[in-house]
């Protein structure tokens, strides 16, 4: 039995409607479109009529939702064969996410149906320039008065951030706050006078989809922007959407480290040296038992999480975990695919080499695997060790 056989007829439905996607309109373009870094209009517009930004919207808002453990297996999949657009979609879900936990019902009415349909798109806006990942050390600020919130500061690395709608922005209402976190809160923004958006930044790999700086120059924002409508909870709930956008980053991890497993493998069994298939030595077959053993443990590590979530259970833990190892699994599996391929895994005429630039994202993106570690300990602690 496979995976995909755990999951509902629909869902299975959905997870293969994506598959077929990617088999016939991803991967046919993805080298030109990577290699040019353009936008890929076609595609996000194909996503949308496929209903995949409306996977995590509630149906009395316009969507259709699917389980936790369906969401990683298609962001797989969409990773697979192009992890860009698995990326264009994860803000998005997380935003979705936190309007379904924490928002009022009349943020919900107003931006949940548009999402669904992907005529708004979403992101989240957290990391600033001098704060990294310690979230409660940001400076961004809102400040209340009579028309709402002002808004001054600046956010970096924000995807999708000019294609974006709506922006899920973590700012201090209460900067005097002790603790610190008392004083967060997040704001549901749109662009307009104040909000200006810098260059796309240039990078590594994670191409196509724009990275940039946001900049807030007395922004002004409605009072009702405020996500729930009390300040002052803001860290709780991005810490819960995060668990989310954690196990979103491991999947995404899963479909480079798939698409590196597999091309490897095609490539191990079609080239010869000293006359047999380069797998039949040694060398070349360890590498690649050992790449599908450690992907299918972080596959498995990842729909343990997934389960758990779906269960209602907290799972800022299992995410970490599950981020951690898939990450690091990706990265060393996308090298091994490239010693594999001697040569040609260095040529830009190989899908190898995008794999080994995309594949560092996920190690420091939506936290970096030493916070990832900070986190897995203390709840470690916390919870008196695993639960077996």
């Amino acid at each position: 039995m496979s995976t995909l056989d755990i999951l509902p007829p629909d869902e299975q439905l959905v997870v293969a409607t994506v598959r077929d996607f990617v088999d016939k309109e991803v991967k046919p373009v993805v080298r030109e479109l990577e290699h040019a870094d353009t936008y890929p209009e076609a595609l996000i517009e194909r996503m949308k009529e496929l209903g995949v930004f409306g996977l995590a919207v509630p149906e009395a808002y316009g969507g259709t939702p699917v389980s936790t453990f369906c969401y990683v297996l298609l962001t797989e999949e969409l990773a697979r064969g192009w992890m860009s657009l698995a990326g264009a979609m994860g803000g998005h879900t997380v935003v979705a996410k936190l309007l379904q936990h924490f928002g009022t019902e009349e943020q919900r009415r107003r931006h949940l149906p548009r999402m669904a349909t992907g005529e708004t798109r979403a992101t989240m806006a957290l990391t600033e320039p001098g704060g990294g990942s310690d979230l409660q050390a940001l400076r961004t600020v809102a400040r209340k008065d009579a028309d709402g919130y002002l808004v001054n500061g600046s956010k970096t690395w924000i995807t999708n951030s000019r294609r974006s709608g709506l922006i899920a922005l973590l700012c201090k209402t209460d900067p005097d706050a002790t603790p610190a976190h008392r004083g967060i809160s997040l704001l549901l923004v749109e662009h307009g006078p104040g909000l200006t958006v810098s260059r796309d930044l240039p990078k590594l790999g994670y191409k196509g989809v724009e990275s940039c700086e946001l900049t807030f120059a007395d922004h002004r924002a409605p009072a009702e922007a405020l996500l729930g409508g009390v300040e002052g909870r803001g860290f709780a709930q991005i810490m819960k959407g995060l668990e989310t956008g954690r196990l979103q980053v491991a999947a995404r991890a899963l479909g480079v480290g798939r698409a590196a497993l597999e091309d490897a493998l095609a490539y191990a069994r079609t080239r010869e040296s000293f006359g047999k298939p380069i797998w039949q030595h040694q060398a070349i077959g360890t590498y690649l038992a050992d790449m599908a053993t450690s992907l299918t443990a972080a596959r498995q590590l990842t729909l343990h999480a997934a389960r758990r979530a779906d269960a209602g259970h907290r799972v800022d833990m299992e995410a970490g975990m599950a981020k951690l190892f898939a990450s690091e699994t990706a990265m060393q599996i996308a090298l091994n695919a490239l010693r594999i391929h001697g040569g040609h895994g260095y040529s830009t005429e190989f899908d190898i080499e995008r794999y080994f630039r995309d594949a560092p994202l996920m190690i420091v993106g939506e936290g970096t695997n030493e916070i990832q570690r900070n986190v897995i300990v203390s709840r470690l602690v916390e919870r008196g060790g695993l639960d077996v």
